[in-house]
């Protein structure tokens, strides 16, 4: 089998896949998550129910296809944070670069999409979990990182409360887009707001796990 052959192939799967979440979002919005089946998705999408979930596993899945880049998100910004820079400044510089780009990891999601994930229940728990998901991965990063022993409570404290911050700012920006604002209104006021919340944490955390000068 070619290189040619093998990218070809995966772009066709990365071509369904896409496929297959822009139905299951356009069918979860008109008639609402809970209501919509696996049957529904892939009828539209002209494919076999078994087809759509060998790509996503979970029905939730496809409503929050960003899952997997939600929950590792932290934990990679403060793996990649710069000589000289701290958990906390790395995370609140992430945030801000991704509030500018209006990135909808961080909630900006349109109108519709944001009633049809706080118009079901299930979405909303599925959500809550993976709050919790990059939680535990930013806890394992800021173990290693600082070298941490197995049963050292700091590294699981510090992502408890960075996280939590990331989650109070993900829901004003999801309250904002259902107040009807837009992301040119909400980029500068979750930015002002990342600010005082990230500047909470900065007595306790401001220091903590920041990178030494020189090491990359």
């Amino acid at each position: 089998m070619t290189t040619q052959t093998i990218g070809l192939r995966e772009s066709k799967k990365r071509e369904t896949r896409q496929a297959i979440s822009d139905h299951a979002t356009r069918l979860f919005i008109e008639h609402g998550f809970d209501r919509t089946t696996i049957a529904d998705i892939a009828a539209a999408s002209r494919v076999a129910k078994m087809t759509v979930t060998n790509y996503f596993p979970r029905k939730e899945d496809l409503a929050l296809d960003h899952h997997e880049e939600f929950t590792a998100g932290p934990a990679r910004a403060v793996t990649a944070r710069l000589p000289g820079e701290s958990a906390l400044t790395a995370l609140r510089r992430d945030f801000l670069d991704a509030a500018r780009r209006h990135d909808p990891v961080i909630g900006f999601s349109g109108l519709p999409f944001a009633r049809m994930i706080t118009g079901s229940p299930t979405l909303v728990a599925r959500l809550r979990e993976l709050h919790e998901l990059r939680e535990d991965a930013l806890a394992a990063v800021l173990a290693a990182e600082t070298g941490a022993a197995p049963d050292d409570v700091i590294p699981r404290a510090a992502a408890v409360q960075l996280v939590g911050a990331l989650r109070v700012l993900f829901r004003e920006v999801l309250n904002r887009t259902l107040d009807g604002e837009s992301p040119e209104e909400i980029a500068p006021a979750v930015a002002a707001r990342a600010v005082t919340v990230f500047g909470l944490l900065e007595p306790a955390l401001g220091d903590y796990a920041t990178r030494p000068a020189g090491q990359r």
